[in-house]
């Protein structure tokens, strides 16, 4: 049953990651097309909101560890070998800043700016891909300083050039290991003490400036128990406590965790009523499911059932949008191909606008149901989005709502394909192992 009268979030908008392919898109037509099947309202998944890495810059690292050299990043920070020193050049990372000004044409209206870690110049080991043993900051304190000035510098460099900054996000996934023996990417490890002074400092200096944009944090792994603490002292200070109203988080590894979510959930919300969750990271971790399989779709579409409910996200954001756990990926021959978590994704995207507020679905399901739903309203239209992930088709009735439908499905068979449009009946079935999205306007 659907109550149209129980409110909960106003939901704001979708996005995707520029990690780890954005800097690998040489062909100008290839960079306007992922663009436009990413951004477009009417061609694509309609998304808003586009994450940009500002990396640390291993590509220029002559001692760089790093082995996926897909993962070493151009910096904009670069030694001049003449006078010995770092200066600035924002011709760098050319082929990322082309798909963000293809993602902008084509309706993305938030960029966040986001850094694995300091630039490798700044750290203890010399090395962006983390400490030289793991669990160890390396980022200096006495650097602390110059990584937000750095930062900031970039920010208010895109600013005047007329992107639209909506966020900073400096430190990412703290809690991790990072460096030691895994090199795999850039990363950087704060205890929470430490991820506490770093992000005051930041929000002292935005302060200061007066700068036009959010500061997003903690941007913790996942949202367990076992990493609570990364929020609860992240609202515990007080120029953090008033300077932000928003808090980000990543679901990795909590797919199987979902009553640990909505107790985390049902936390932070009676805590911190005032502050909203933007989820800002997920793909499948391990990758253990053939992406272009309904399963993969299956799996994508609960974590965000379970994020937009659970975790009440005003926002919700994957990690690659185009690589093996993406969206899309290319194919041997280069050519753009479309994996089912695009379909998954898309059966939200374009039905939840941003500004529609979550609404309660009340479910009597049989006792051993796996469905999963989620609802949102705005006006007279009401949009629920239906998870089956069983092996058998679900009888259901949907309540409290009536007038005109239009349904789309993602099966074996069908990718969010419109199945019906007419006047809207309260009993059908949901398939087996299927996506189904029940727009209804009174």
């Amino acid at each position: 049953m659907i109550d149209r009268s129980a409110k909960y979030q106003t939901f704001e908008e979708f996005g995707t990651s520029s990690c780890w392919w954005a800097q690998t898109i040489e062909s100008d037509e290839m960079a306007q097309e992922i663009a436009k099947r990413l951004y477009s309202e009417d061609e694509g998944l309609g998304l808003k909101i586009f994450r940009y890495n500002i990396g640390g810059g291993e590509a220029d690292n002559p001692d760089c560890r790093i082995w996926d050299t897909s993962r070493r990043t151009e910096s904009f920070y670069v030694l001049n070998p003449e006078s010995g020193e770092y200066e600035y050049d924002f011709t760098r990372d050319a082929n990322a800043r082309r798909v963000m000004d293809y993602a902008i044409k084509y309706g993305a209206e938030k960029i966040i700016l986001f850094c694995n870690s300091p630039h490798f110049s700044m750290t203890a080991s010399g090395h962006a891909s983390g400490g030289l043993t793991e669990y160890a900051s390396n980022l200096p304190k006495e650097n602390y300083q110059a990584f937000v000035d750095y930062v900031l510098t970039i920010a208010d460099w895109f600013v005047a050039q007329g992107y639209p900054i909506y966020a900073i996000s400096p430190i990412n996934e703290p809690m991790w290991s990072w460096g030691g023996d895994w090199v795999g990417q850039e990363g950087c490890h704060y205890t929470v003490d430490e991820t506490i002074e770093l992000l005051e400092l930041f929000a002292t200096e935005m302060k200061k400036r007066n700068s036009p944009y959010k500061l997003n944090c903690p941007e913790s792994g996942e949202m367990s128990w076992d990493y609570y603490e990364y929020v609860e002292k992240f609202f515990e200070s007080e120029i953090l406590n008033e300077f932000c109203d928003t808090y980000s988080g990543h679901s990795y590894w909590m797919d199987t965790k979902s009553e640990e979510k909505k107790q985390i959930g049902d936390k932070i919300k009676e805590t911190y009523p005032d502050k909203k969750y933007e989820m800002s990271e997920w793909c499948e971790l391990p990758l253990t499911i053939d992406s272009t399989t309904i399963d993969s779709g299956l799996h994508m579409a609960q974590v965000i059932v379970d994020d937009l409910t659970h975790m009440n996200a005003v926002s919700w954001q994957s990690w690659t949008a185009v690589n093996g756990d993406g969206l899309l990926d290319r194919n041997s021959d280069g050519e753009l191909i479309t994996y089912n978590r695009y379909y998954a994704f898309k059966h939200f995207t374009s039905f939840i606008k941003p500004g529609m507020v979550r609404i309660k679905t009340i479910d009597n399901f049989k006792e051993n149901s796996q469905l999963k739903t989620v609802s949102f309203a705005d006006g007279n239209k009401t949009v629920t989005v239906i998870v089956n992930p069983a092996q058998t088709d679900e009888e259901i009735r949907l309540c409290g709502i009536w007038g005109n439908a239009e349904i789309y499905l993602t099966d074996s068979e069908h990718n969010c394909e419109n199945v019906y449009s007419g006047k809207f009946n309260q009993s059908f079935t949901i398939p087996s192992k299927s996506i189904m999205t029940i727009c209804v306007e009174e």
